[in-house]
């Protein structure tokens, strides 16, 4: 087990690594004219002082699983158990820190080999145990919750002992185990001068096969592709038997297996293994940034650079409220977006054209390939650039964001610390359709948060582009509720999930669904989950595979 790559409990990351709000003072002014003074960040629950009751795996069993997998490989010690229980979404952490926590797993399971996993399903099915299987544990929309249901408990599937890699360099293809976290899997192929291409903002703790199962995008996505582009052939371990797609480039023998495979979220098996794309390592990378006059005409900057087949790897714009907070959330002298580029020559630029200061927004660019091509490419954005009237920054800003990129979550622990209900939900859509969704999903959070407790804070940025559209990932913050702060999240996040659906955008672009997205017929509609739960109901016959997740009715909530 890979315990360096194990978040915290009750947060994200590495102690060492946490950030404290009190280090930032302009973002703690930003903080305190939207959402009143904070209090004194408060400890979590440790874990030894929260009640776990015994497993309720019967000793025969746990006997049998220790002959399988070898006795240090099965745990049931109650740390172990917690740290197993929960994932990184607003819920899982108000839990841990609460210690209110509604299941905790009965055990925790260390297999080696694909053949080990089946062994683990057998045994499970037979005995009517649930199953989970556990990547990382950055899920952030409760895909990892045990829920035992009818079953007598639960069972958690840690891969991290599975993390073999076979490199195939002629075919640019990699045969790689499902355990492997993403910096170790990038460390072995960059060796080679090659990469993945995948960097999640989970990326330290992550694994492929969590990638796999949630249909997961990372920050390169608009030139590498999200995990669905990345995924050549997938190996399934299923309580009915295994599935094994072959290992080719394309492929016209009816509906894609393999697509149905990415994005089960671990309810019809396990995913072991796949065959990923890989590709040679940039030969450079530049970063290009700008100030536009507003959104919309920021938005009119990404679609022109990305319609223009520019080779754009990493793609954001920020809405002006989240401008204000970035130019904020630094907490070094550089972290500003125009420090390094001059204030006075910014200020002279936007007055120039006659632009709000509080209305600009950031946009961000990094190109990416053979030195000449992108040589090429940033004339050409510039070009487009100066042509939309958006004021460039160069390109100490993406660097900027570059270094701290993996710091961001860290900020959450500190809020929700100091009672700040902070959570993020993203959606995707078409160009056509962008200004309109952004807008009725940005009034949705505003007016339930101000109906749900107090008003807020919503801040958004796309993320990820596309020829024909873009992601929009929002930001939304307000003081807890003390003592109904789920209550007060379910209701606020509830209420834009159903302004996403109603305005036809997706219910998630890559956190995948779990069970706080659900549920899914929403999107697509009744008939297809049904036929979804038949293809469940005959690789998973008697439904242990992480019950309650993807394909399941949402929960009992007293939320409207």
């Amino acid at each position: 087990m890979s315990v360096a790559r194990r978040c915290r409990w009750a947060g994200w990351g590495r102690d060492e690594q946490a950030l404290r709000l009190d280090d930032q003072p302009g973002l703690v002014a930003f903080l305190r004219e939207a959402l009143g003074d904070l209090p004194a960040p408060t400890p979590p629950r440790s874990m030894e002082t929260i009640e776990v009751g015994p497993s309720r795996v019967p000793d025969d069993v746990l006997a049998r699983l220790a002959d399988l997998l070898g006795t240090q490989h099965v745990r049931t010690d109650r740390n172990e158990r917690l740290l197993h229980s929960l994932g990184k979404s607003y819920p899982d952490l108000i839990c841990a820190r609460t210690g209110r926590i509604a299941c905790v797993t009965d055990a925790v399971l260390y297999p080696e080999t694909a053949e080990q996993v089946a062994g683990v399903l057998r045994t499970a099915a037979e005995h009517s145990l649930a199953v989970v299987p556990f990547g990382g544990g950055t899920s952030v929309v409760g895909g990892l919750e045990p829920k035992a249901g009818e079953h007598r408990g639960v069972l958690t599937l840690d891969l991290s002992r599975m993390v073999a890699v076979k490199l195939d360099s002629e075919s640019l293809l990699a045969d790689v185990e499902a355990g492997i976290f993403g910096p170790d899997l990038e460390a072995r192929l960059a060796r080679e001068g090659l990469t993945l291409g995948h960097f999640p903002q989970s990326f330290e703790f992550s694994t492929l096969g969590g990638w796999i199962a949630t249909r997961g995008a990372g920050q390169n996505s608009t030139r590498y592709g999200k995990i669905e582009q990345l995924v050549q052939a997938v190996r399934l371990v299923t309580p009915a038997g295994e599935i094994e797609t072959r290992n080719v480039p394309a492929s016209a023998t009816g509906p894609s297996t393999l697509q149905a495979i990415v994005g089960s979220e671990g309810t019809l098996g396990v995913i072991t293994s796949a065959v990923v794309r890989v590709r040679r390592l940039p030969e450079t990378t530049r970063w290009m940034a700008w100030l536009s006059e507003d959104f919309w005409s920021g938005c009119r900057l990404l679609q022109a650079l990305e319609q223009e087949g520019l080779p754009i790897s990493v793609a954001r714009l920020s809405d002006a409220e989240e401008t204000r907070w970035m130019s904020k959330a630094g907490n070094r002298g550089d972290a500003s977006l125009v420090a390094r580029v001059g204030k006075w020559y910014v200020q002279r630029s936007l007055e120039r054209r006659g632009y709000d200061p509080q209305r600009v927004c950031f946009a961000l660019v990094s190109l990416e390939g053979r030195a000449t091509e992108v040589r090429e490419a940033a004339a050409r954005a510039k070009a487009i650039a100066r042509r939309l009237g958006s004021v460039a920054l160069g390109s100490s800003p993406g660097r900027a964001w570059q270094r701290d990129r993996f710091r961001l979550p860290y900020l959450r622990d500190e809020l929700i610390a100091r009672r700040v209900m902070v959570d993020t939900l993203e959606t995707a859509t078409t160009w056509s359709n962008l200004r309109p969704l952004y807008q009725a999903i940005r009034v949705a959070l505003s007016q339930s948060m101000r109906q749900n407790g107090s008003p807020g804070v919503v801040m958004c940025h796309l993320s990820h582009l596309y020829a024909s559209g873009s992601s929009l990932y929002f930001t939304f913050l307000a003081p807890q509720i003390e003592g109904s702060e789920l209550l007060q999240w379910q209701r606020v996040k509830q209420a834009a999930l159903r302004v996403i659906v109603k305005g036809g955008g997706a219910l998630s672009h890559h956190h995948g669904i779990g069970q706080d997205h659900l549920p899914l017929a929403a999107e697509d509609g009744p008939l297809a989950v049904e036929a979804w739960r038949a293809a469940k109901m005959r690789l998973d016959p008697t439904g242990i595979m992480n019950p309650g997740k993807l394909l399941a009715e949402p929960p009992n909530t007293t939320a409207p």
